[in-house]
Parts: C-alpha cells; structure tokens; sequence
C-alpha cells in the first residue's frame, strides 16, 4: 500500500494499493512491515493473501478479462498500526462481481493491474467455466396488448356497469 501527498488543503495524502506482488510463500510469522518511511513517500508490504478462483464467480472473472486492462481489486480498510493510521488490505480478488458486491456494502475498493500472466492464467479459467446465460424470450409487456389485457379490460367494465 502506498501513502502519497497531495495539494490539498482538505486532504493532505491519498492511500491506494501500488502493487499485487506474486511471489513464493513467506514465513507463517511473516507480517505486514514499512517498506519506505518518508512524507513524501510511504510503503506498507502486507503478505500472506491466498488467490483462489471459483467456478461460481466465472461472470465476474469474465467481466474482468473482458476489459482492456485487467486488474486486481484490492479492499481495504484504515488499520492502526504501531500507532499510525494505515490503509490495510483486507481482501484481493479478480471477480468483478465480488469487487462490485463489497463497494455496495460500502467497503473501499480499488484497482491495480494485472500482469500479463495472471490475466491469461484468469482467461483459461474463464474458457473453462463460464457459461453465459441463454437469452430467454421476451414476454411482451401488458401494455403492447394481449388476451391478458383484454380479460383485465371485460373485468373493469363489468365492475363499474359497463
């Protein structure tokens, strides 16, 4: 996560995610440690995220990969740390859907893209599970007619004596 300046007086810093690293299993004691500790720069490393894809979520996997740049979502929360306030992140998905289902509960949820290999890697998954739904037939609506209508039209007169 990366904390940077910004020119504004009701905002004095933004934090956002800098990066997704894919990188081999670290120790189970392995925490979130300061990378850099500068004002004008600071970076937080939280290892220890696990990726799993479910056949469930293939649509929003599919949503992803559909786009020109896929991407990471990244959630994250304002964690106090060693007594600072940091951006701490709680989750990391490719389903667009997920990302989507977390913002509506109001959770912060933002992108980083994703490398040319884990987007081919979400690809395959995607050929492999996703089946979109079949168009049904439309039904047409009541006010385009029908013998639906015509019954509801004979009820109305025969109610009010016409």
């Amino acid at each position: 996560m990366h904390r940077k300046p910004l020119a504004s007086r009701w905002q004095p810093y933004q934090w956002q995610p800098l990066e997704v690293l894919i990188a081999p299993a670290l120790p189970a004691d392995a925490g979130p440690r300061c990378l850099r500790d500068d004002p004008a720069d600071l970076r937080w490393l939280f290892p220890g995220f696990e990726l799993r894809l479910y056949s469930d979520e293939a649509e929003g996997y599919f949503l992803n990969v559909d786009t020109d740049a896929p991407c990471w979502f990244v959630m994250w929360r304002m964690e106090e740390i060693d007594g600072a306030e940091v951006a701490v992140p709680r989750s990391v998905t490719l389903s667009y859907n997920e990302a989507a289902r977390l913002m509506d509960g109001g959770e912060q949820v933002d992108t980083v893209p994703a490398p040319a290999l884990i987007a081919e890697r979400l690809r395959e998954f995607v050929a492999t599970y996703y089946r979109p739904e079949p168009k049904r037939k439309r039904r047409k609506p009541s006010f385009e007619g029908g013998a639906g209508v015509e019954q509801m039209a004979r009820a109305e007169r025969a109610r009010h004596g016409g």
